[in-house]
Order: C-alpha cells, then structure tokens, then sequence
C-alpha cells in the first residue's frame, strides 16, 4: 500500500480508541477523512472539531463522493462491526482497497523504528508512558495510544515519523502484522478465549509476535514468562529491576537497576505495583532505544495517565471516586491492590459492569474471587460488546459465587442512589463497556455533595 496514493481513509468503525487514533494521524497527513460510528462519544466529537465527519446510521448513502473513487481511497474496518454492515460490505464488494486497523497499523510503521508493547495487561499506560518519555526526549516519535492520554488529551501523540510507538493487541493476533525493532511482553494471562479457544494457542500465539521482532532487535518479557529476552521486574533479579521502593506523598520513589548502572530517586505518580512495572518497561525500552538518563527521570515524574485507568474523579480528605478501565480478574486484583496500598483501613465500594458473556463464562470464579476482596460490591448487568447472550451466564450467576455480605446487582439508574446508601469512602467503578458513560453523572453529583 503506498498511503502517498491514497487521497480520502473512510473508517467503519471510527469511534473505536484504536481507529480514532489512526484517524487522527490521517488528518495530520493531510488526507479526507470520514466515517461510521454506532453511537456519538467524546471521541468522535473530538474528530469532528478536526474536521472530520461522522455519521451514525449504517447507509450506502451516507458516503460522500470523495470516498467512491477506488484509487485514491483507503477503507479501514475493526473486526468488532458486524458482517452484515452495508457500508462495508459496499466497499467489499466494489473491490475498494478494504483493510483491517491492525494492517494499516503494520503499514504505517514498517519503515520506522518501531517499539511495540504486547501482553494481555497492562498495553495502553505502558504504550502512553513510553510515548510520553520519547516525546519529552524530543525524539521524532508517532504514538498510537490505546486510551486517552491525560498528558495530551489525545490517543495520539506526534512528533515526527521516523519512530513510532504502538499497541500490540493480542485480540483476533492482530499483533502479528507488526516487525517491531523493539518490543516488550507485560504479561500472558488467559484471555480472548473466545477466539483462541484455549490459553495454550494464546501463549503460542505471544511466541509468533516474539519472532516477529527484526533480527537485530531486542525483545522484553516480564521476568517468570516462558520467553526469552532482556528481563524486567519488582524487587528482583531482572536485568532492569525496580528497588528501594518507598511511597511519598502518594507517589513511588525508586531506583532502578539496569545491566549498566543504577538509576536513582526516580518518582511515579501513579499508584499500583502494576503501573510500577508499566513504568519500569517504558523506561528499559527508552533506555535501549538511547534517551538520556536526565531527560528520562525528569519526563516520568511528569507522566499523568492515561484517562480510565485509575483515574482520580474525586479526590477529598472525606470522599474518593476512581474510575478504572479493568475487565479482567488480573486487572481487577491489581486495582484492589492499588487501592488499598494507597487508602489502607477505608472501606472500598467496587462498582462492576462485567464485558462479554465469553469472558465471564470462562473466568467466573476469578471475577467472583477478585470481586470479593472488596469490601461491598455493586454489580451491573452484563455489557454484550460483539456477542449474543450465551445461556445461563448472567451477572446474577456471577453475583451469587462473589463471597461478600455486602452485595447487590444494581441498575444503572439505580447507581447514585445505592453509592448514597453506603458507607464506603472510596468508590471504584470498574469495567470496558458503557460504564463509563455513568462516571460523569456519579461525579457531577458527588462533587456537589462533597
């Protein structure tokens, strides 16, 4: 594909954080863009103020004539839109130049010297760390983020085009369109199970991107993977290794081990010893990629997050409210470890919309024994996503096999009245669906009562 060719990028799908990004980048380079979106969000207003426009009724009529020119437009799809789209199959049929994100994506980058973050946790603040510590060097870097920085207010970070900074997802292997120069492995829990069928053909699946890396590049893993590479961990023995941990004012101070030297008093301010090890394979890479060490401590401790992932909403000596983007039982234990490292002896109020039938058949007990730490438990129906309802995997079935007094499935409407109710301090809500649509009202009343 030469993009010097292509005129007009026609997204089916451009609300999605990923395809919101790319479209981004295609304004920037100056190209028509358009497209399709189920419903109206702050991401797809924030297209629209660039320009670009968004419809969202699925209608071969709704595309404008810039875009029915097969030579000079690019369709970029997401597999979450169903099969029986019109406008896509449209293209499809008309034999348009019709391509996955991930694709384009591989694309974009293959003649740059691209570092890529794999794993099934901890992808887009480690992504948006790494960009954010290129940027700060003043390397000439195009990140593509996962979420929305709260550094930029933009899932894209651009800097120039000779580096660029990328999610490798996992899900339907879209990673495997990537040849990163370097790349790092977070973690490899199950996941995706609908698609991969079983944790075996993930792992295999994380052993194909790590042969994806070029031959004179260099490949991170999180120390105890089954992978070989440049290690990094907590406290141990990794070739990069955080030490010396200490908690000031609500923020880490560490040093860090590397194969050459010791870095020392480095501050982070995010809690979490998750976001702990995001941040120490963001610097490794940054490191080996060859930012100074001046540069780079100075660029961390100015790093401020990624929105939804544990995102202070309210944060009073009397009341707390993060929201947080987890939907997965490792996710869901590292905010719960989070929250209690930094709020010890309060009582936490975890609010949680569970995302697919698939993911929480296959990991119902994990979520009911990582739901049940907390110290009361609001839960929200299921957030279907791309499937149908699967037979007798219901929140309820969920809710009953959570080992806490102090539970309830809730409705949405319900919400502001039941947080009233509690006693807990600090409320979460946690969950990748339509939740955080709910996190404004919640704030927006909390804020005025406290």
């Amino acid at each position: 594909m030469d993009i010097n060719k292509i005129h007009s990028v026609y997204f089916v799908g451009i609300g999605g954080i990923g395809m919101s990004a790319l479209a981004r980048y295609f304004v920037a380079k100056g190209k028509t863009v358009a497209g399709y979106d189920k419903t109206p969000t702050d991401i797809t207003e924030g297209l629209e103020a660039l320009g670009v426009k968004v419809h969202f009724e699925d209608s071969i009529n709704n595309i404008e004539e810039a875009f029915l020119n097969k030579e000079t437009t690019l369709v970029v799809y997401t597999p979450a839109i169903p099969k029986h789209h019109s406008e896509l199959n449209y293209f499809i049929d008309n034999n348009f130049n019709v391509l996955k994100r991930s694709k384009v994506l591989g694309f974009i980058t293959e003649n740059t010297f691209c570092l890529a973050v794999a794993g099934t946790h901890g992808k887009t603040t480690t992504t948006s760390i790494l960009g954010h510590l290129l940027n700060a060097c003043n390397m000439p870097v195009t990140a593509f983020l996962g979420g929305i920085s709260e550094n930029y207010n933009s899932n894209l970070i651009l800097n120039g085009t000779e580096v660029s900074v990328v999610e490798a997802d996992e899900f339907d292997r879209s990673f495997l369109t990537l040849s990163p120069n370097l790349a790092c492995i977070t973690s490899m829990d199950a996941d995706h199970l609908d698609i991969y069928g079983d944790a075996s053909a993930l792992i295999q699946s994380f052993e194909d991107f790590s042969k994806k890396v070029k031959p004179e590049g260099k490949l991170f893993v999180k120390n105890g993977l089954p992978l070989s590479g440049i290690t990094f961990g907590i406290e141990d023995d990794s070739d990069y290794s955080v030490q010396n941990i200490k908690i000031e004012n609500g923020a880490y101070i560490f040093d860090v081990k590397t194969p050459s030297t010791v870095l020392e008093k480095l501050q982070f301010n995010l809690p979490g010893r998750h976001n702990l090890s995001n941040a120490l394979i963001a610097l490794a890479m940054a490191v080996e990629y060859g930012c100074p060490y001046q540069q780079l401590a100075k660029a961390l401790a100015s790093y401020k997050g990624v929105k939804r992932r544990f995102t202070y909403q309210i944060k009073t000596e009397d009341f707390v409210f993060i929201d947080d983007y987890a939907h997965h039982p490792e996710e869901i234990n590292a905010v719960h470890q989070a929250v209690r490292e930094m709020y010890p002896g309060k009582k936490v109020l975890a609010i949680f919309q569970p995302h697919l039938f698939s993911r929480t058949r296959d990991f119902v007990d994990d979520f009911a024994k990582s739901l049940s730490q907390f110290d009361a438990v609001l839960l929200l129906d299921i957030y279907p996503a791309r499937e149908l309802p699967i037979e007798g995997v219901t929140s309820q079935w969920l809710l009953d096999k959570i080992e806490n007094a102090n539970k309830q499935l809730v409705l949405k409407t319900d919400l502001i009245q039941k947080i009233r109710e509690s006693d807990a301090r600090i409320v979460l809500t946690i969950g990748a669906g339509d939740i955080g649509e709910e996190v404004k009202h919640i704030k927006k009343e909390f804020s005025v009562a406290n």
